[in-house]
């Protein structure tokens, strides 16, 4: 009996494995199949992500780079007095109207004063900023500090313990020393 038990059970292992397979194996192939399909969308997706990314920089260097009209740039004014209007009017101090217009303060001062005119870009970008309200120039000031790295405070010079001496020649302090 123990025979005949082991046949069958040998027999009903044999048909189902083959069974199985048979099932499987069409299953396998498609899960393979839907592995690379996955792994090639995911590729997609991610230079499709990298594209998009570099049309929001593109786009946003866009909005931050104020241009005005040539002919525009021509007819405006631009005196002292309208130029401190235009940063009171968009509570800029004038560091940050500086830092708009990627100009050193001492020149915002220069041309509230009246020692110099701005001139080119930076009057073109003065009209366009006409054009600009507080919310617009705040989101501008913010993109320009966060695209700014942080500067680093230079490192304080160690004070030296002794006064340095004066170089004395060499006779001299023989001299001396006698």
């Amino acid at each position: 009996m123990g025979r005949i038990e082991e046949a069958v059970r040998s027999t009903v292992t044999r048909v189902v494995r083959r069974e199985l397979r048979s099932t499987v194996a069409p299953l396998a192939r498609d899960v393979r199949e839907l592995k690379r399909v996955a792994s090639s969308l995911s590729r997609s997706v991610a230079s499709l992500g990298k594209a998009i990314g570099e049309q929001v920089r593109a786009a946003e260097a866009q909005r931050a780079r104020l241009e005005a009209p040539e002919e525009e740039v021509k007819a405006a004014r631009m005196s002292p007095r309208l130029i401190r209007k235009l940063r009171a009017r968009l509570k800029l101090t004038q560091g940050g109207l500086a830092v708009i217009l990627g100009v050193s303060s001492a020149s915002v001062f220069a041309w509230e004063s009246g020692r110099s005119a701005p001139r080119g870009g930076n009057r073109a970008a003065l009209v366009a900023l006409r054009k600009l309200g507080r919310r617009d120039v705040k989101r501008i000031l913010a993109e320009k500090a966060q695209a700014a790295p942080a500067k680093k405070p230079a490192p304080a010079k160690a004070k030296r313990a002794k006064p340095r001496r004066k170089p004395v020649k060499r006779a001299k302090r023989r001299a001396k020393k006698k």
